[in-house]
């Protein structure tokens, strides 16, 4: 695709286009960023925090026209997205409260004697690359920090995100910042490294696949860039006791089936003890059956099209790898192919379940992006950590357990960025999300967020 898009992927069908940025555009935009830097970096704390709070108010009072964008774009059903919509304004209003606290100075206990702070100062322009299955959010947790700290923004969204990466700059210009501190640019993958390379640019944040990151973290390191990447994950869900086995079905099919399991922490590797396997699997594949497609557009519906036909071929062929090496399919497996209407030609795939997973199946490595699930029986706690820690990547995980001192052993052993107890991790402003192995580098949300791309200044006075 030379440009960007809006593919309906519920009907296939084209539904509006944007010409791709030109290389002279694309300069222009880091120039704009670069000049803006140099008077909001010296904006008042108070009116930058004005200014967010007002871009807050704007995504609540804007709600409806922003998930129908959403719906068109990706898929995504409109009682979803306005969850999206919702924790992304509250993610402006978490930095914009608490950005005073966040970047006050610190006072150093010097040894030799006298005095020294470190102050939080930003450092520039940072460019993000954003992905398309949470548009909006993904946007708000990066955008949010680094406007409050005094960074300048240019914003490379999804090539299938045309519409809401216009309305979110439009968002921002109506809520006063200025012009030139967040660049909307529908730049092309091939124009990212002369971007990184730019020396004008101090950062990147990215979110997307896990070669996207290796890419841009290539460029960036080589040009001694600082960069945050949340990529890819294949979460572990460990079931080790409970009372109630089909709660703990139901929390882990909400955490695998979110967002039509376009999720990266979504729970995609179900691990469970032999002592509740079997009332475990008949309650999973229950609340499973319950997910019927649906028009995103339908305020009912609870389940949409996946991003792309390319995004329905690529898991079929996973499950049929699987399949072929001795994987049982339980349920699904295939495309949903309405035989006439709208959807005819859309992205569907039907909700699936695989059990009897060897190391042999692609699908034990990599990441199953979409309504698939992986069942795992494991004799016990010992071999359940095993098996969630033999895993490339290394991002959120659930851990279900009434043994509190379990959950505490459990955890300390999990080689992953966030551990949940008892839930499918939810994103929330101040917890910290983020990453180890493949799955990224850095931080985003709390105050962790916002020293990713500081400067942390030493200021010493001597005696």
């Amino acid at each position: 695709m030379a440009g960007y898009q809006v593919l309906n992927p519920a009907t296939g069908k084209v539904e509006s286009e944007f010409p791709r940025a030109s290389d002279a555009e694309v300069r222009e935009a880091i120039d704009l960023a670069h000049h803006t830097y140099n008077s909001w970096r010296d904006t008042k704390l108070e009116e930058r925090v004005a200014i967010i709070k007002r871009v807050a108010e704007l995504y609540r009072e804007r709600r409806g026209e922003l998930v129908e964008i959403i719906a068109r774009e990706m898929g995504k059903p409109v009682r979803q997205g306005a969850g999206e919509i919702g924790i992304s304004a509250d993610i402006f209003d978490y930095y914009a409260d608490n950005a005073a606290e966040f970047l006050k100075e610190e006072e150093l206990t010097v040894a030799s004697g006298g005095r020294a702070v470190v102050r939080m100062a930003p450092t520039g322009v940072i460019l993000g690359i954003m992905p398309w299955n949470y548009p909006y959010y993904q946007v708000a947790r990066f955008a949010a920090p680094n406007l409050l700290l005094g960074n300048t923004i240019v914003l490379k969204h999804a090539s299938n995100c045309p519409e809401s990466a216009q309305a979110i700059a439009k968002i921002f210009d109506d809520a006063g910042l200025p012009a030139g501190a967040y660049v909307n640019i529908y730049a092309s993958s091939s124009q990212v490294p002369s971007i990184i390379e730019d020396p004008r640019v101090q950062g990147v944040s990215l979110t997307g696949s896990e070669p996207a990151g290796r890419s841009v973290a290539e460029v960036a390191g080589r040009n001694l860039k600082k960069c945050v990447l949340e990529l890819g994950g294949s979460d572990p869900f460990l079931v080790l006791s409970t009372e109630d086995v089909t709660a703990a079905a139901k929390i882990a099919v909400g955490g695998r089936m979110a967002n039509s399991g376009q999720a990266c922490n979504a729970s995609k590797r179900v691990i469970v003890v032999d002592e509740y396997y079997d009332e475990f699997l008949q309650a999973y594949l229950e609340r499973m059956k319950l997910f019927a497609p649906g028009d995103p557009l339908d305020g009912g519906t609870r389940f949409g099209p996946l991003s792309s036909a390319g995004a329905v071929d690529e898991l079929v062929e996973l499950v049929e790898d699987a399949v072929a090496k001795g994987a049982n399919l339980l349920l699904g497996g295939n495309r949903i192919e309405p035989d006439e209407g709208d959807w005819a030609e859309g992205a569907w795939m039907e909700p699936t379940v695989l059990t009897d997973i060897t190391p042999e199946m692609r699908i034990y490595r990599e990441e199953a992006f979409g309504p698939v699930a992986s069942i795992y029986r494991v004799a016990d706690e010992v071999e359940a950590i095993r098996l969630a820690n033999d895993s490339p990547f290394g991002l959120g995980s659930s851990i279900i357990t009434n043994d509190e001192e379990q959950a505490n052993r459990v955890a300390d052993q999990i080689e992953a960025g966030m551990v949940y107890i008892n839930s499918a991790g939810e994103s929330e402003p101040d917890l910290p999300f983020g990453g180890v192995k493949a799955s990224g580098i850095g931080r985003e949300l709390g105050r962790f967020g916002m020293e990713e791309f500081a400067n942390r200044k030493l200021v010493r006075w001597s005696n």
